[in-house]
């Protein structure tokens, strides 16, 4: 499913694109294409069919393969095996006849087929220059209860906001490699909006109360601090609950409400057996005893569930926005409330069109529970995006898709 792309590797040719038989293998375009129709599959056996054919004089080790795909991480042999045998399966291929595809046994594999010699190579792509952080205006209100919070304008245009989610820091993230992209992006043709929660970010750190209402008071706050009349709604991952009940609670306000990794129910809610209890108590534990540590290993497994998919830069930069953005007391605190959110009632009483993104492969929130809230929201469209990371990253074919169907679905 999604992973970043990955395609600069040391060995790799300054070629772009290979023929053979009727295939296209297109590196510029990220496509793979069979007489002119466009074979989709998944971006790591992508990777895997560039590295091989892209070093089709020799064969290609496994370990290569690990290190150019995978960035190094540590994955089981059956990640790669599964990942040849859906490159073949694309190519009309299989471990048989291996036409394409060959064994070096015990040591790797090597593209056999016959690349054709005419074809328009050595393309020189363009170098890529990282676009500059957007500007944005940060500036604080006041909670019901008296608590600072933080939000912050990027980009003109008519207004998008989002409701908070934990792990940001409005300060921070224009930089961060989690969560700049959305920034970035998502301000190009917008007034975005976002804010830190209560507990988290820029916002005050010591709230003495820190419940589900609290939250959906606070985004309240936030929009009546700015003035919004009426405006179209994000939702990521447990801010997916926060903008469901605030928009069953003022439909006259939310004209479009998006949703992307949400949840109805809370992981105490929904454990169904011991299994997911234990898994539940789990999250708890590691972030009682490892958030403030040095040592990275803990907070890692929340990194291994969020961005499975992700290189080491990636878990490097989860793993700091996890100690920058909130104290290991509060991260405890945002687990046990969001282990009990339930918004399906509100859910059913969400009037405006919704549209729903979520990750086919999702680690940390399955799929099924974007389903439950297609099936709960009345006006709402599903779409799944070709992803196992639970918070989508810049490089991978899912982030364009989610830009791409956002864009339509707010210009409507």
């Amino acid at each position: 499913m999604g992973t970043p792309v990955t395609l600069s590797t040391p060995e790799m040719t300054p070629t772009s694109v290979w023929r053979f038989d009727g295939f296209v293998l297109d590196a510029q375009r990220y496509e793979l294409r069979c007489d002119d129709a466009v074979i989709r599959v998944e971006p790591q056996v992508f990777d895997v069919l560039t590295q091989l054919v892209s070093n089709h004089h020799r064969f290609v080790s496994k370990e290569e393969l690990f290190d150019s795909v995978w960035g190094g991480r540590f994955v089981g042999e059956a990640a790669l095996t599964s990942r040849i045998k859906a490159a073949r399966r694309a190519l009309g291929d299989n471990g048989e006849s291996q036409r394409y595809i060959r064994t070096v046994r015990g040591r790797g594999y090597q593209f056999v087929g016959t690349l054709i010699a005419d074809a328009p190579a050595v393309v020189q792509p363009e170098p890529v220059v990282e676009p500059a952080a957007p500007r944005q205006h940060i500036a604080f209100c006041r909670a019901a209860d008296g608590v600072r919070l933080a939000y912050a304008v990027a980009g003109d245009g008519p207004p998008l906001v989002r409701a908070a989610n934990w792990m940001t820091h409005l300060g921070y993230d224009i930089e961060s490699p989690v969560w700049k992209h959305w920034v970035r992006d998502l301000s190009l043709s917008h007034k975005f909006i976002r804010y830190d929660e209560r507990g988290c970010g820029l916002s005050d750190w010591d709230a003495t109360d820190f419940t589900f209402d609290d939250w959906v008071a606070d985004l309240e706050s936030v929009v009546e601090a700015l003035g919004l009349e009426r405006f179209p709604l994000l939702g990521v991952s447990q801010g997916g609950a926060v903008a469901v009940a605030y928009a069953a609670r003022h439909p006259e306000r939310v004209s479009k409400l998006v949703l992307c990794g949400a949840y109805a129910r809370g992981r105490a809610v929904r454990a169904a057996n011991e299994d997911e209890k234990r898994a539940a108590a789990l999250d708890l534990e590691l972030a009682r005893v490892g958030w403030g540590r040095d040592d990275p290993a803990f907070r890692q497994v929340f990194a291994a569930q969020f961005l499975p998919d992700g290189t080491r830069s990636d878990w490097a930069a989860f793993d700091q926005l996890q100690r920058r953005t909130t104290s290991p007391e509060n991260a405890v605190r945002f687990l046990e409330e969001f282990g009990r959110i339930d918004v399906r009632d509100l859910a059913r009483s969400v009037a405006c069109p919704t549209l729903i993104m979520h990750s086919s492969d999702d680690h940390r929130v399955p799929m099924r529970f974007g389903e439950e809230l297609a099936a709960l929201i009345p006006d709402s469209r599903l779409v799944a995006l070709a992803s196992n990371n639970h918070l989508l990253t810049a490089a991978e074919p899912a982030w364009q898709v989610f830009r791409n169907e956002l864009g339509a679905f707010l210009a409507v």
